[in-house]
């Protein structure tokens, strides 16, 4: 098992060593500086998710599907341009984080619309969760509690591997008006909820495998511009992550009386 195989895409150890081919001069990258680029892309993630509440505060709710799109479907063109092309991380993922941000909060103002009522803080909540389950999963990793052996990578990768599967066959599904109920946002059946919690588990466990790789990344004098790509990587972590839970909490809200 190659030591950057990865659920995560955007981490590989083809990347990586392909990335230190002449690339002796520009530097070489750090956790520090990858963590500090990561936090940048989260202020990024934020600016974009303000601007769609300050419009839906406006009464402008109509709109935020309009944002969803545009942040998803141009959050996919930036993410495949620096998958293919690590070097341009520096310039695009900025724009990916604002895209993401549209994303995001447009998503969690429509999702807070529905669950206004039954639970109105719903999208704070998630958020609050978010962090501490990623900041939880850094201690674990830190500690060496949690560590991305052969075998925790070969898992964690083919769960993702068909998560991605399961998630094409219901896009492709949907393209034919077939929706699959439990996975949708506010389904409370159990298959649902219990499918919710296993995707949750495995993005959160991806994390390990991200803090792992930029901390490797280091070791093996990778290029500085590989900051922006492992901070990049991170960030979809992050995003993944965040979009169950909103989902899972919207599973529980649909189960209060």
């Amino acid at each position: 098992m190659a030591l950057f195989e990865s659920g995560n895409p955007t981490l590989s150890e083809k990347i990586f060593s392909k990335s230190l081919q002449g690339q002796e001069a520009l530097g070489q990258m750090t956790v520090r500086g990858s963590m500090q680029k990561f936090g940048f892309l989260l202020l990024m993630v934020v600016a974009g998710a303000a601007y769609t509440w300050k419009l839906y505060f406006s009464g402008a709710g109509a709109t935020m599907m309009t944002f969803v799109l545009v942040g998803l479907f141009g959050g996919l063109i930036c993410g495949f341009a620096i998958s293919f092309k690590p070097e341009w991380a520096k310039y695009l993922s900025p724009a990916y984080g604002l895209l993401e941000g549209l994303l995001l909060g447009g998503l969690s103002a429509i999702v807070n619309d529905m669950f206004k009522t039954k639970y109105p803080n719903i999208v704070i909540t998630a958020v609050l969760a978010t962090f501490g389950v990623a900041f939880a999963v850094f201690l674990l990793y830190n500690f060496r509690i949690i560590r991305a052996t052969e075998k925790f990578r070969a898992i964690i990768f083919s769960s993702i591997v068909g998560i991605g599967i399961f998630y094409l066959i219901r896009l492709v599904l949907s393209f034919f008006g077939v929706q699959i109920p439990f996975m949708q946002f506010g389904d409370s059946s159990m298959l649902g909820i219990g499918i919710n919690l296993f995707i949750v588990a495995i993005a959160a466990l991806s994390l390990v495998l991200n803090f792992d790789q930029i901390e490797t990344g280091e070791q093996m004098g990778a290029p500085k511009y590989m900051e922006w790509y492992s901070a990049f990587g991170l960030l979809v972590t992050m995003v993944w992550l965040y979009i169950e839970i909103l989902k899972l909490l919207s599973r529980f809200a649909n189960n209060r009386n």
